[in-house]
């Protein structure tokens, strides 16, 4: 159940059609009237939103050494996954992904950004900080994963965030800050009227 949408963020208007229904992506088309008058079908993609988590333990930032099925599909990144379980939050859902890949449970969790990575897809992403660790259990990943954990100094992430084998690692958010500590100082993001 998404809860929070960003100012500005591009939607399927309600009366759109879903023409195609795949297991990540559906297509949407919708007649659209153009500035002379005449009208066009518009299409436009969408997918269950993203979460990635930011989680600082012992002064570090968990990171994932992470593999699926496929050639070429080794990365490092951070901890998160979908949102595509039904009626959860967003926090919840980045709750249950970071305690599925790492086993980890964390006392204090705030959400710093959310973006829209592409206009033709309503798809969002939430970046949350967790800190304040609490326990860590044996993770329950998917079949279609193979997941390493490490948790990095600050310069060992801004280094990793360089690199052509990362994804999810926002080296802004990681130069922004003078230790890994102050993430959790980070404002929390305020969702603007739409």
């Amino acid at each position: 159940m998404r809860t929070i949408i960003p100012a500005g963020a591009r939607l399927i208007p309600k009366d759109a059609k879903k023409v195609f229904a795949g297991k990540i992506f559906n297509v949407y088309h919708w007649e659209q009237e153009l500035f002379n008058g005449a009208k066009e079908t518009f299409e436009m993609l969408g997918r269950p939103d993203t979460l990635q988590i930011m989680a600082v333990k012992d002064h570090k930032l968990v990171v994932l050494n992470e593999e699926q099925p496929g050639p070429g599909s080794a990365f490092v990144g951070l901890p998160g996954g979908r949102h595509d379980v039904e009626g959860e939050t967003e926090l919840e859902a980045a709750r249950r992904e970071l305690l599925e890949e790492t086993g980890m449970t964390f006392a204090t969790w705030k959400l710093i950004e959310v973006t829209q990575p592409h206009t033709k897809i309503e798809w969002f992403v939430y970046l949350y900080v967790a800190s304040d660790f609490i326990s860590q259990t044996t993770p329950h990943l998917d079949a279609g994963e193979k997941i390493e954990i490490m948790e990095v100094s600050l310069e060992k992430a801004r280094e990793l965030a360089g690199s052509d084998k990362v994804r999810h690692l926002p080296l802004d958010v990681l130069e922004s800050v003078n230790s890994l500590d102050e993430l959790a100082d980070l404002p929390e993001y305020k969702p603007q009227e739409r």
